[in-house]
C-alpha cells in the first residue's frame, strides 16, 4: 500500500520505509505531549506545597478544637456566674427581710441612751459634682 505524501504543491508517492519512518516520528511526538517528563524539581515543590497544606489544616483543626472547649468553658462559668448571683441575691434578701428597722431603733434609744439629732447638730454639706461623699475628716465649721 503506498501513501502520497504532499510536500508544498506537489504530492509524492512514499515508500514503505519512509512511511515507517514517519509513523514512528509521530509515534514517538504523540508520546511526548501524552507523557510529560517529571523533573526533580516539580516533584518537590508539589511534595512540600502538600505537606504545607496538611500542616495548615491540621493547625486550623487544632485552633478550632481550642475554640471549641474555650466556648464552653465560657458558658459553664456563665452558668456557675448566674447561680452564684441568684444565691446572693436570695441571701441579700434573707438578711434584709431579717433586719428590724424599729427594733433597732427602739434598743438604741432604750438601752442605748441615743436620742434624735436637734436641728442644731444637723450638719449640710453640698458636694462638688459628686453623688455621694465620703467623710475622711472632720467637716470644717463655718
Amino acid at each position: 500500500m503506498s501513501r502520497y505524501k504532499i510536500d508544498g504543491n506537489t504530492a509524492r508517492r512514499e515508500n514503505e520505509s519512509q512511511q515507517k519512518k514517519n509513523k514512528k516520528k509521530v509515534s514517538v511526538r504523540n508520546q511526548k505531549k501524552q507523557k510529560p517528563k517529571l523533573n526533580r524539581k516539580f516533584v518537590y515543590s508539589v511534595l512540600a506545597g502538600c505537606i504545607m497544606v496538611t500542616m495548615a489544616s491540621t493547625h486550623y483543626l487544632q485552633l478550632k478544637s481550642e475554640m471549641a472547649i474555650q466556648k464552653n468553658r465560657l458558658t459553664s462559668q456563665k452558668l456557675e456566674y448566674s447561680e452564684l448571683k441568684a444565691d446572693n441575691d436570695a441571701y441579700y434578701s434573707e438578711v434584709l427581710s431579717s433586719v428590724d428597722l424599729e427594733t433597732i431603733r427602739k434598743k438604741a434609744l432604750d438601752e442605748f441612751g441615743m436620742k434624735h439629732a436637734t436641728e442644731d447638730q444637723i450638719k449640710y454639706y453640698t458636694p462638688d459634682g459628686d453623688s455621694y461623699v465620703r467623710q475622711y475628716q472632720e467637716v470644717p465649721e463655718e
